[in-house]
């Protein structure tokens, strides 16, 4: 099984995984924006042991989650938001679900410092709801009355990603360790400091920390600022 980025090319099969599986259904416009918009936030889980007969072949996309970042948030802290995700009934349980999730919550962080990440889910929806509540740790912040076209009601859930910070600082702190660079080169030390940023953590303790292509989705941001450009 394959977690990549979700391409615009994938959008057919998205959408075709979304009206197999879920009530609620998009436009392809609507794929299309949340691509374009932030095409570093929603991945696509692919059954890589289907052959491939000919170059031409489309990839069997088992499962998406769909994301993006709320471009105006009402609290005025940055924060994501997933739209959508759903996995085909033939690969359910093996964690793919989680997997997705954790992915698109690693690139909010890497990449427009989200704080938390939000989601809606039916109140009926038990199997989502273990998923987000159980395994992922998403909070129960407010039930949202007739959320849903059909009159049902929405969970309003929330996951605080200061964990996730944690985890790519303590993954860089091991990198620094470990990367065997020619420490007698002044000029590339003074690179290599100008490429940080400090960042207080929740123990009051000041870090530096690598930005850009050292958290792993350092291409996209600069091919995306560039193109803005």
């Amino acid at each position: 099984m394959d977690i990549r980025l979700l391409h615009p090319s994938d959008i057919p099969h998205v959408q075709h995984a979304n009206i197999t599986n879920l009530p609620e259904n998009y436009f392809m416009k609507y794929y299309l924006y949340h691509a374009l918009s932030w095409p570093q936030l929603s991945f696509v889980a692919v059954d890589v042991s289907r052959p491939k007969k000919t170059p031409y072949d489309y990839p069997r996309i088992v499962g998406y989650v769909l994301a993006k970042m709320e471009e105006d948030p009402p609290d005025g802290v940055q924060h994501g938001h997933i739209t959508s995700l759903s996995v085909m009934r033939t690969h359910r349980r093996l964690g793919i679900a989680e997997k997705l999730m954790r992915q698109s919550q690693r690139a909010m962080v890497e990449t427009f410092g989200a704080q938390y990440v939000s989601l809606h889910v039916r109140v009926s929806n038990n199997a989502a709801l273990r998923l987000y509540r159980d395994t992922l740790g998403f909070k129960n912040e407010k039930v949202e009355a007739k959320y849903y076209a059909d009159g049902e009601d929405a969970y309003s859930m929330k996951l605080d990603l200061g964990f996730v910070r944690e985890q790519i600082m303590d993954e860089l702190d091991e990198g620094d360790l470990d990367e065997g660079e020619p420490v007698g080169e002044l000029g590339k030390l003074e690179d290599r400091e100008k490429d940080k940023k400090a960042v207080v953590t929740k123990d009051g303790k000041k870090r530096k920390v690598r930005v850009g292509r050292g958290l792993g989705v350092g291409d996209l941001v600069e091919k995306n600022e560039s193109q803005k450009a």
